[in-house]
């Protein structure tokens, strides 16, 4: 026979529960889920936030994939940049990390130096600044024409250089992975290395023997955190190129934001948003199979 005040209590607690998380449920349906599937529907509508929309199935997928180029285009140059932008972000915060993985006095404001231009390397101002060090008369030109190499173009307006300008950028935003890659680097036995150091083996053989091994969960973590930062960038291409010239810097995301808010085809921005969202899942779940053939877990080493 069941306790009724047991029973009672149970019911309480779970009432107590939900009413902490009630915020959470509230925010996670009304701002996310809601939106998400009202976005789904849009999908297959048009739609011009002004009037009301108006079923048309399959067909903005349909424009999408054989009507607009500039949708293609869109797609090679976000592709483009997440190829070239992401390994370098990591290869910088894995190199950085391993100078600042030490005990020597004052690294701890080198931390926070180095973390700071993730900090800010989003917002409006220092996409302004960064167009200004790439501009005809920037500092990028100064300091080319001051080490005798004479330039005066425009790095931003150049279609052979203009993403590039951009990929710098996401390159100089490496302190939110670096401080990942710090923290898995603090993990790693120093036993290991001095073992290591005893049977003769050099730095370089440490590295890939020893550190990458045992840093492999955390580089496949960063790995996925900027994949995914990669292929949704956006406030540098509006602020810096404006997706131009010639539609090289035209990243997806951007594009999505002007058929929706500009030219008001709200249908097939929501059509191109759930394109992206397949994407990423498709892409984190290659990265996910694939890991079980690179990725060291320590727990899996007496298997």
């Amino acid at each position: 026979m069941r306790d009724p005040l047991s029973k009672t209590r149970k019911a309480r607690d779970a009432r107590d529960g939900y009413g902490f998380i009630s915020l959470w449920l509230f925010g996670f349906f009304a701002l996310t889920l809601i939106p998400l599937l009202f976005s789904f529907f849009l999908s297959f509508t048009d739609y011009d936030l002004l009037t009301p929309p108006v079923w048309s199935g399959l067909n903005n997928f349909k424009t999408m994939f054989t009507k607009d180029p500039r949708y293609w285009k869109s797609v090679f140059a976000t592709f483009y940049y997440a190829i070239a932008a992401v390994p370098l972000r990591l290869v910088v915060a894995l190199g950085v990390a391993m100078i600042l993985n030490t005990n020597r006095r004052g690294v701890s404001l080198y931390r926070a130096l180095y973390y700071a231009p993730s900090i800010v390397g989003s917002s409006v101002a220092v996409a302004v600044m960064w167009r200004q060090y790439f501009g005809t008369e920037g500092i990028f030109n100064a300091l080319l024409r001051a080490v005798g190499i004479p330039s005066n173009i425009s790095w931003t307006g150049d279609p052979r250089f203009a993403i590039w300008t951009l990929i710098l950028l996401a390159a100089w935003q490496f302190g939110s992975p670096m401080l990942v890659f710090l923290s898995g680097l603090k993990q790693i036995p120093n036993e290991l290395y001095e073992s290591a150091s005893i049977d003769g083996a050099s730095g370089i053989r440490k590295f890939f023997r020893i550190t990458l091994p045992l840093l492999s969960p955390v580089i496949l973590f960063n790995l996925i955190m900027q994949m995914i930062h990669g292929l949704i960038v956006f406030t540098p291409a509006l602020i810096i190129t404006g997706g131009q010239p010639l539609d090289t810097t035209n990243f997806y995301a951007l594009y999505l934001y002007r058929r929706g808010f500009e030219t008001f085809e709200m249908g097939y921005a929501s059509g191109m948003a759930w394109v992206l969202l397949v994407v990423i899942a498709l892409f984190t779940f290659i990265i996910f199979k694939t890991s079980s053939q690179w990725v060291f877990y320590e727990a899996e080493k007496g298997r």
